[in-house]
């Protein structure tokens, strides 16, 4: 992966049904602080609008570094890999480059 050129992530996350309001919280709090980093340029979730359960995270970085430095922070680490994997049934990231 180059790491000079803006990087989009998209992710899709399906919730089980007993834990979709922690992830939705869970999400919150992830959203805001990887607003804060210096990299980060968007971060957008959405729900499905006929399964609740069914989420996508749009996330733009300023370029691969940015992407890597927000997967190495601590916020990533407690929220995303510690709490909100566990209460996930499936996740898939694809990783785009916007073109002109």
């Amino acid at each position: 992966m180059s790491i000079s050129e803006e990087i989009v992530s998209i992710a899709r996350w399906q919730t089980r049904k007993q834990t979709l309001g922690d992830v939705l919280r869970l999400t919150t709090e992830l959203r805001s602080k990887s607003l804060t980093e210096a990299g980060c340029l968007g971060y957008e979730v959405f729900q499905h609008a006929d399964d609740p359960g069914a989420l996508l995270l749009l996330e733009r970085y300023r370029d691969g570094a940015a992407l890597e430095a927000h997967r190495r922070s601590e916020h990533y680490r407690e929220l995303v890999v510690d709490r909100i994997l566990p209460l996930l049934e499936s996740r898939h990231v694809e990783l785009l480059r916007p073109r002109d």
